[in-house]
């Protein structure tokens, strides 16, 4: 797909400055774009290379008034890149309709346009909406339910009574709807709590490959609209993520715990189980988690706690050896004081 430097302007609500009759035909990076091709610089730190790009344009911040290739002005151009890729290279949709291999139990009900791919599984009384599609070697189990202009990737197991909203994204291995992790040790023995209740997904949720996230004991597990969930996390029983919260990878929530709205957990943070994060919080890349956070905090390290004092015992624990050294000098010139009294 060809468009001009100034359609593309008019498509993304930003500000042509030189030629804006170029063609456009493809998106790049901005050190490996060529002719043809459309980039973007975010990072201020990064504005040298509009002297060496190949690009035929460059997307920037309204606060670049010219460079030596014609450019887009516009607020926020990562999100404008992000919208021209989508008009330049469009979503590749399946063909419509049901593979002959697919299994279709009795009283399922499928929407318009909804494609089910070759070997997936749709057990009875589920029921898809419009347009969704479902790739190969889906499971989609008993009683669950699918909104419209889903996707749902190969290998996704979605299992009995699950709920799913609109425009919701499922990439692959992930599995939806497994049994909590609930026992309870009686006589030396452990004992499977039953987990009966369900998963309930809202829309415009997205979730990458290998997440788990295990149906409630009782209740629901609850992830709610616009949460973006990254590859390799795991999600317990009854947890709650609020509303646009992002969820980096290999995360691991417990049981019962609440996530409120807009909160971020950076990779391989672990929370506890019966806590609450407040709304807007930030949990810092690795930490340990093991009570609430208020709302509008950052914390990182083990015990989570406020991110500046973490960095001062960070900073601290790197002079140890300097330290040590100091305090083994201290006592050995201590000693010969004592020798001499």
């Amino acid at each position: 797909m060809k468009k001009s430097l100034r359609e593309i302007a008019e498509l993304i609500g930003g500000e042509v400055v030189g030629n804006g009759s170029i063609e456009i035909e493809g998106v790049a990076g901005i050190e490996e774009a060529g002719k043809g091709e459309i980039t973007f610089i975010s990072d201020k730190k990064h504005l040298f290379l509009l002297e060496t790009t190949q690009a035929s344009a460059v997307i920037v911040s309204c606060e670049i008034k010219k460079a030596r290739v014609p450019l887009i002005r516009v607020e926020n151009p990562y999100f404008g890149f992000s919208q021209v890729t989508r008009i330049l290279v469009p979503y590749q949709k399946p063909t419509e309709g049901i593979h002959p291999s697919a299994i279709i139990s009795e009283g399922v009900d499928l929407g318009k346009g909804v494609s089910i791919g070759a070997r997936s599984v749709i057990e009875e009384k589920a029921k898809i909406g419009d347009n969704t599609i479902i790739y190969p070697l889906v499971y989609l189990g008993k009683g669950s339910r699918i909104g419209r202009d889903c996707i749902i990737y190969p290998q996704v197991m979605i299992r009995e009574g699950v709920e799913i909203g609109d425009r919701v994204i499922i990439h692959s291995g992930t599995v939806v709807g497994s049994d909590g992790f609930g026992y309870i040790p009686h006589e030396g023995k452990q004992y499977k709590v039953p987990q009966i209740g369900k998963v309930v997904i809202e829309n415009d949720v997205e979730i990458g490959a290998n997440v788990t996230i295990d149906r409630a004991t009782l209740g629901k597990t609850w992830i709610k609209k616009g949460v973006k969930i990254d590859n390799l996390v795991q999600i317990a029983h009854n947890v709650v993520i609020g509303e646009d919260s992002i969820i980096v990878a290999q995360v691991g929530i417990s049981g019962s715990t609440e996530i409120g709205k807009g909160v971020t957990l950076a990779g391989q943070a672990g929370l506890a189980g019966h806590i609450r994060i407040g709304d807007k919080a930030i949990v810092g890349a690795q930490a340990g988690v093991t009570k609430s956070v208020p709302p509008n905090t950052i914390v990182s390290g083990y015990p989570a706690r406020p991110h500046t004092q973490a960095k001062r015992i960070e900073a601290s624990i790197l002079r140890l050896p300097e330290l040590h050294k100091l305090v083994r000098e201290l006592k050995k010139r201590l000693e010969e004081l004592e020798k001499k009294r």
